[in-house]
């Protein structure tokens, strides 16, 4: 077995732990990555927090990249050295949604993923957040979760593409599917509804409205592409909205914060017609409302969007390509890099709103 150093979540709303753990070696159809970066997700905070339920112990880090440093048998798409993105939600090919071009939605293989036990901390074992643990200087995944990159892409850079630029730029181009002119609200400028700002400005949506209630956010946003800025605790969001598109409401709202009243309110804020996009994830058991005489006669939508629909071995090229162009943007997202022994400064300033996007570099 190799060791890694690991941010370790031994209990709900604790510190993480930096430990050592052991990293057993890759099996049938698993590879072994040395991890050069892991962004610091709200997902992550979520599972500190207990809004998304977890198995504890656990390491914590699902938005990762690093290089193959060995494959188990039968691994064929991958080899010892390939620079990879890792895909936390991989996927079994065989299943229902797989057949039906969901690979995103697979069940078999997140589920073989999530049970598969990679670390141990003296014989007892310690999970893995999402099926990834990117937060550890090694982690073991399946093949499917291992999407490879060109070797001189930075690390900092390319793990951000591993979930939140997905997540934010493939809700509106894959779940959305955003038209040139359509218009667009973002609830939440965090690092994900800034990936969804810019997912907006590459589909040439207009305009493209930032809603939240950090000011610096809201500045942010504009750098990422949004035409105007509402200030939700100034005044009243929806009428914003409203007001800045003739009366009528946007044709896409995204929600980009998982609070149940946020999400009411995208959903008010579209158009007759409009569709409301829930890309944040709201606590476990928390209940949405909103008023259903709009949905039959005024047909507006309420969707969910997982991971932004991503098909990772299509997309992840793409948006690389869009980052070369200088159309996406990367090195703008990282507001400051951490050592993992500074992970809980790295959760701390995520939870005070002060980043864009943290990275912890190996």
């Amino acid at each position: 077995m190799s060791t890694a150093r690991a941010a370790v979540l031994n209990a709900n709303n604790e510190p993480l732990a930096v430990e050592t753990l052991r990293v057993r070696e890759p099996r049938e159809g698993d590879v072994l990555v040395k991890l050069g970066a892991s962004g610091v997700c709200h997902s992550d905070l979520h599972a500190i927090t207990g809004d998304l339920p977890m198995p504890i112990p656990c390491v914590l880090g699902h938005e990762g990249a690093g290089v193959v440093e060995a494959v188990g048998p039968g691994v064929q798409r991958v080899r010892t050295g390939d620079h990879v993105v890792l895909n936390w939600v991989p996927f079994c090919g065989a299943c229902w949604y797989c057949q039906s071009g969901r690979n995103y939605l697979c069940e078999m293989g997140y589920v073989k993923a999530m049970a598969a036990m990679v670390f141990d901390r003296g014989g007892t074992t310690v999970g893995q957040f999402a099926g990834v643990g990117s937060m550890a200087e090694y982690t073991v995944v399946p093949e499917a979760s291992c999407i490879p990159i060109d070797p001189d892409l930075p690390m900092d850079r390319a793990c951000l593409i591993g979930c939140g630029v997905m997540t934010g730029v493939g809700a509106v181009i894959n779940t959305a599917r955003v038209q040139p002119s359509e218009s667009v609200a973002i609830f939440g400028a965090g690092g994900v509804g800034l990936n969804v700002i810019q997912g907006a400005a590459i589909s040439g949506a207009n305009p493209i409205i930032a809603v939240d209630l950090n000011e610096k956010k809201l500045a942010l946003a504009k750098q990422f592409g949004a035409t105007h800025t509402v200030a939700a605790g100034t005044t009243d969001p929806v009428e914003a909205v409203k007001e800045l598109t003739g009366g009528r409401g946007v044709d896409y709202a995204f929600e980009v914060i998982g609070v149940p009243d946020v999400i009411t309110q995208a959903f008010m804020a579209t158009r007759r017609g409009g569709k409301a996009v829930v890309v944040g994830v709201p606590p476990m058991g928390a209940m949405v409302s909103v008023p259903g005489f709009f949905l039959p006669l005024a047909e507006k939508s309420l969707i969910g969007s997982l991971y932004g629909s991503a098909n990772m071995q299509r997309d992840v090229p793409r948006l690389i390509d869009l980052y070369r162009a200088g159309r996406l943007k990367l090195d703008e997202l990282i507001s400051r890099r951490y050592a993992i022994t500074q992970v809980n400064e790295a959760f701390d300033a995520l939870k005070k709103g002060e980043v864009a996007r943290g990275v912890i570099v190996f």
